[in-house]
């Protein structure tokens, strides 16, 4: 879903989403509706995919996840890290609601949601399933689609590539303790092994290849590599649809049981998005940052590297598990409600100048 990611111009603000990113919200409900079906025509195939494991590893869903993330971080240049200190406020705000509001604002809202409002209407098995998997959606800031809204609110290209880089090298070593210790705060219990597996796996392994891959195609010029991120642009996207659809055949059961759990799911997703990303808007404008580095500012504190969580979620507790279902919600709303935060800070300009 990263493939229209480009190396940052000053014209920012004519670009546009490319099909698939504009009607996400449809792919992912046509692989909701292929999912199931195939999961109730075709049990034991999905069955016998389940068990393709190592060391609580799903084989299958490595491969796709790895096809998924390591394209969008070819594009991430860590080089970019340099540029924090021209913009140290607006980087100070991002940091904030990224690791110390947006992670546990989710653990908050998971609780109220999950624990109390909606649990006389969810399995109680479930429960603390759905639960870790919306922290683990919090835990990981968007790597990918920022640069998507950022060019659409026509947010400062700079400052988006350096809050992203800064972001995904603060991941590397902050996703697993956060996680850990809020899991632990709502007792869930984890195996911290698991988890270090699945930051190795996702988030380590991933950033190393994909940077030497990167260094290695620049050195045969920018134009072999923009061509080489058009291609390999769509097999992202593949691996992304795919995970959905095996998601999706092993949730069938309790989708068809209860559909309006993605509906409740839904719902903290929705609060968070709009809280921290309003918090993140408001700081920078509290502490004097222009609107163009506000946008990109508020844009990441409320999407979220959602391939991560997917694959963390199926690591940790299954493909069928609640934590796996949460995450995927997320995709399946994040680009009406992240386009609908995009028309906020474009039609609040105005405001916004007037107070810095």
């Amino acid at each position: 879903m990263s493939e229209q990611v480009q190396t940052p111009t000053a014209k920012t603000g004519s670009a546009s989403m490319s099909v698939f990113e504009r009607y996400l919200t449809l792919w992912v409900f046509l692989c909701i509706v292929t999912g199931v079906a195939s999961g109730q025509a075709l049990p034991g195939v999905f069955q016998a995919i389940g068990r393709m494991e190592f060391a609580r590893v799903n084989l299958p869903v490595g491969l796709l996840i790895w096809v998924m993330i390591i394209p969008m971080l070819v594009r991430i240049d860590f080089g970019a890290l340099h540029k924090v200190k021209d913009h140290w406020r607006g980087i100070g705000v991002t940091l904030f609601v990224n690791w110390a509001v947006k992670p546990f604002s989710m653990a908050l809202l998971g609780w109220i949601f999950i624990r109390h409002v909606f649990a006389p209407w969810l399995p109680a098995e479930q429960i603390d399933s759905y639960i870790a998997g919306l922290i683990l959606l919090a835990a990981a800031p968007c790597t990918a689609m920022v640069f998507v809204w950022s060019r659409l609110s026509d947010g400062d290209p700079y400052f988006t590539l350096s809050q992203v880089a800064l972001n995904d090298a603060i991941m590397i070593f902050a996703f697993a303790p956060i996680v850990a210790l809020l899991l632990g705060i709502a007792s869930i219990s984890v195996p911290w092994d698991t988890l270090f597996t699945s930051v190795v796996l996702y988030i380590v392994v991933p950033v190393i290849l994909a940077q030497l891959w990167r260094k290695w195609l620049l050195a045969k010029g920018e134009a072999q590599f923009q061509r080489a991120l058009a291609t390999i642009g769509p097999y992202s996207v593949g691996a992304l649809l795919l995970t959905l659809v095996l998601l999706f055949a092993f949730q069938g059961e309790a989708i068809l049981r209860q559909p309006l759990i993605i509906a409740m799911l839904a719902l903290p997703i929705l609060i968070q998005v709009f809280f921290n990303s309003a918090l993140a808007y408001g700081l920078n404008r509290a502490v004097g940052e222009k609107h163009n580095v506000a946008c990109p500012s508020a844009l990441i504190g409320a999407s979220n590297f959602f391939e991560l969580a997917v694959a963390a979620a199926i690591s940790l507790f299954g493909f069928d598990s609640g934590a796996a279902l949460a995450t995927v919600v997320g995709v399946l709303i994040e680009v009406p409600v992240m386009l609908a935060v995009v028309k906020v800070v474009n039609s609040t300009r105005g405001w916004y100048e007037r107070g810095v």
